[in-house]
């Protein structure tokens, strides 16, 4: 499976990063930076993060 972020709706809350650090990360500039293509053991993680994402910008 494949994840996207619609960037032009992410606000950087942050909450897929506390949910799913090993694929969501802010860089230098406090933008997200994202996995595309996470292990399939990501997965359970990754979802609670798209349901903690406050804009529901994270598509799966």
């Amino acid at each position: 499976m494949r994840v996207r972020v619609d960037m032009t709706l992410c606000q950087t809350h942050a909450q897929c990063v506390f949910a799913a650090p090993e694929v969501f990360t802010l860089d230098d500039n406090d933008e997200l930076v994202y996995d595309a293509a996470p292990a399939d053991a990501s997965w359970p993680a990754v979802e609670q993060a798209a349901r903690a994402c406050p804009v529901q910008a994270i598509i799966l």
